[in-house]
């Protein structure tokens, strides 16, 4: 694997963009100036994990509802939040494996920016 322009290999870099989700993300992007693969995986980052903050917003507001805010507040919530950690874990270990996974409309966009 290649050195980016961090000093890191890429697939170290690529892990690193994922690990504090979109924050990772925005700095690797801003930083990377020659890798590819790192600006694919800190854009991938920023979409996917931005995307999943919304998500938790938007389910903390609905959960001040009585009754259906049960379902939204917690259950939903609880859903939503492991299945963004096992995704996490995945994306982490595709990008040290120094594979790219090309999330629904996520991995679009990254690969058109990167």
């Amino acid at each position: 694997m290649a050195k980016s322009s961090t000093g890191m290999e890429e697939n170290v870099a690529g892990l690193l963009c994922y690990l504090a989700g979109w924050i990772t993300g925005i700095i690797f992007l801003v930083i990377e100036k020659d890798s590819k693969f790192v600006k694919y995986h800190a854009i991938q980052s920023i979409v996917i994990f931005g995307s999943i903050t919304i998500i938790f917003i938007i389910l903390s507001i609905l959960g001040i509802i009585p009754v259906i805010g049960f379902i939204f507040g917690v259950v939903l919530y609880w859903i939503v939040w492991v299945a963004a950690v096992v995704l996490w874990i995945i994306l982490m270990v595709r990008a040290y494996q120094g594979k790219k996974i090309n999330m629904l409309g996520a991995g679009g966009i990254a690969t058109k920016h990167s």
